[in-house]
């Protein structure tokens, strides 16, 4: 299994970055894919999940209502949409799978290998 992530960059404040997730070697229909990120001396925090079944969607309360997160089973895709972009979001942007959404990253099977961003006041 290959989760692939990428579009991390640096933006300024209140801009927005696309990140996407591309998976291979699963039957991604099948699984839940979720965002997480890791600011310098942080934890690793969940930032965003949808499930496989009807891509119910859930996100952290830190980015509610500016991020959103899709998916396209048809490309193996999930997205993660970030508007109005805070430095406090600068971090190391991972997507991981499992078969259902949660919160904690110990709990993921697959990790994709990680994507900066960087938001610039």
């Amino acid at each position: 299994v290959q989760l692939q992530a990428s579009g991390g960059g640096l933006v300024q404040s209140g801009g927005s970055l696309r990140l996407s997730c591309v998976a291979s070697g699963l039957t991604f229909s099948n699984y839940a894919m979720g965002w997480f990120r890791q600011a310098p001396g942080k934890e690793l925090e969940f930032v965003a999940g949808i499930s496989w079944s009807d891509s119910s969607t859930y996100y952290a309360n830190s980015v509610k209502g500016r991020f959103t997160i899709s998916r396209d089973n048809a490309e193996n895709t999930v997205y993660l949409q970030m508007n109005s972009l805070k430095p406090e979001d600068t971090a190391v942007y991972y997507c991981a799978s499992r078969r259902t959404v949660n919160i904690y990253p110990n709990e993921y099977d697959y990790w994709g290998q990680g994507t900066q961003v960087t938001v610039s006041s």
